[in-house]
């Protein structure tokens, strides 16, 4: 019996050296840090831009220091990290995760203002990047998805200071997307498919009242309804366009 015990003691001391050489503390530099010297490393490598080595200690700290300010704090800080480490969608997750946790906390409004950032940063899809191709030609989803977000923001907190920097941005949003509708209707009358192309370009007179890309639409209407041999709407079109745009002039 003594010499079973003795085998089991030994057995777990093994296991125990083994796991003392595994441990994920024995090459962490933050094992003996406490949650205050753990974000104020993770602050220092945020003012360095060393988003991630920042990203790094903001994990660790809440890892092993889950609950507190501190913890609290460091999910925000993370997903401002991704955003400015060019890694949207992790600052989208990290932002809507703060959000869910903490929908009363003071700095609530920051983390809506930054989801949307992230994804009006995203919106410049790869092919725009590299192949320099035109905001109007590529898939608006991102665009609408950035608008949506700008515009919880505004309507949770109208009194943000983020709020004006959200509502110039949701203007500038706008314009891309009725321009990226009225390339669509552009497009489809340079195919002949004029009924597509008039439909495509009331939408644009309808949806984005203010925008440039109205007077352009009008025109679009007013050329398809020709082609289509549909006198009156197109004549009701021009008249909408001298009448509204008076100084109005396609580009050839």
């Amino acid at each position: 019996m003594l010499k079973i015990l003795n085998s089991i003691l030994m057995l777990v001391l093994m296991f125990g050296l083994v796991a003392c050489s595994t441990s994920p503390d024995a090459d962490d530099p933050t094992a003996e840090m406490t949650a205050q010297e753990i974000y104020a490393e993770a602050r220092q490598y945020m003012e360095n831009a060393e988003y991630e080595s920042a990203i790094e200690y903001f994990e660790k700290l809440e890892s092993r220091f889950p609950y507190g300010a501190y913890a609290t704090q460091a999910i925000l800080e993370m997903a401002y990290a991704y955003y400015k480490y060019d890694e949207p969608e992790s600052a989208i997750l990290e932002a809507e995760r703060f959000i869910k946790l903490h929908p009363d906390h003071p700095s609530v409004d920051y983390a809506y203002y930054l989801r949307a950032l992230a994804r009006y940063q995203s919106e410049l899809s790869f092919m725009a990047r590299w192949f320099d191709q035109k905001a109007t030609e590529r898939d608006p989803k991102s665009a609408r998805e950035a608008f949506r977000f700008f515009s919880e923001l505004v309507n949770r907190f109208p009194k943000s200071r983020y709020t004006p920097d959200a509502i110039l941005r949701m203007y500038s949003l706008r314009d891309g997307l009725a321009r990226y509708e009225l390339h669509v209707a552009s497009y489809y009358n340079e195919r002949q498919a004029y009924v597509a192309a008039a439909k495509r370009a009331q939408y644009v007179v309808k949806n984005y009242q203010g925008t440039k890309a109205v007077p352009e639409a009008l025109a679009v209407m007013v050329e398809a309804y020709v082609n289509l041999e549909l006198p009156v709407l197109a004549k009701d079109a021009l008249r909408v366009l001298e009448m509204n745009f008076p100084d109005y002039q396609r580009d050839e």
